[in-house]
């Protein structure tokens, strides 16, 4: 097993469908521009109502990835 050092970046990301698809669009947005991510961890989860519904998601992640 080799020895990593990782790098942190914090996204946003939002949908009006779920809190996964916020964290999938977040990622793949961020993988347009950063290679080697290897994880993830949910710093804050919330939603705008409307109506008494939730009408959308923003989900706040870190994401690692490995320095070359």
């Amino acid at each position: 097993m080799s020895n990593h050092v990782y790098k942190k970046i914090e996204l946003t990301g939002s949908s009006d469908k779920g809190i996964q698809e916020a964290i999938e669009n977040a990622v793949l947005k961020a993988s347009e521009t950063t290679d080697n991510m290897r994880w993830f961890e949910v710093i804050e989860t919330r939603g705008h109502i409307n109506e008494g519904k939730v009408e959308h998601w923003q989900v706040t992640i870190k994401v690692g990835y490995t320095l070359e």
